[in-house]
């Protein structure tokens, strides 16, 4: 009986969990874009939108924003592919990533992004920044790895022009990003920058130089 009650509860739970679940094919037009250009394409056999930063960006607000989308608690899953722009600078990753708890004018969001080109680079010190944590407003990457090295951002085996599966699992002040299905985290992050109490939207994420693709884009609301 008591194996039968548990297995119940466990339906019940997994029924609950997908009656929250977002996931959709998602269009230019659900997106609210800054600094960037969005467009619907087809990328190594899916349906995806293309994003490039045109001209010069400022900050770290280039992404585009779900429009209907309010999340606090959850899952989300993705997956993307970055690669340089043929004419980018030498310092360009393929950065790109997604943001969460995202404010519709973009002023407030919490962000993790890969820098694919990395991965498997030959410089072991590359590599380490593979992936990375950083939060708007105040925490750059560039603050964060002088103020505490090593704490936000991390190894993964990722590449270039390939399509990579992301997970996002979000719990108040923690954050856990999972890249190919691994069973461990790449990076945890433990204490988000925005606190534990913002809710917001779903972003898509580039950096600067970047052709970005995204598609399976799902989100699991826990509360």
């Amino acid at each position: 009986m008591t194996k039968k009650l548990l297995f119940i509860l466990m339906l019940s739970l997994m029924f609950s969990l997908q009656s929250k679940a977002q996931n959709k094919a998602i269009t230019p037009s659900d997106l609210l874009t800054f600094q960037v250009t969005a467009k619907k394409t087809v990328y190594k056999g899916k349906d995806a939108l293309a994003l490039e930063i045109p001209g010069q960006a400022i900050g770290d607000n280039t992404l585009a924003i779900l429009k209907d989308i309010d999340f606090h608690n959850g899952i989300i899953e993705a997956t993307i592919s970055g690669q340089p722009l043929a004419n980018a600078g030498e310092t360009a990753r393929g950065f790109i990533g997604i943001a969460f708890r995202a404010a519709l004018d973009a002023s407030k969001m919490e962000v993790f992004y890969l820098r694919p080109t990395n991965g498997r680079a030959e410089d072991q010190i590359r590599r380490n920044h593979s992936s990375q944590y950083i939060s708007i407003p105040g925490f750059p990457w560039e603050k964060l790895r002088k103020e505490t090295p090593e704490k936000y951002e991390s190894y993964v085996d990722i590449v270039p022009a390939e399509w990579i599966k992301i997970k996002i699992v979000v719990k108040d002040d923690t954050a856990r990003l999972y890249v190919n299905g691994a069973s461990q985290p790449t990076l945890i992050v433990n204490d988000l920058k925005q606190g534990k109490d913002v809710r917001g939207s779903i972003g898509l994420w580039i950096g600067p130089g970047t052709l970005g693709y995204f598609t399976d884009v799902k989100v699991i609301k826990e509360d």
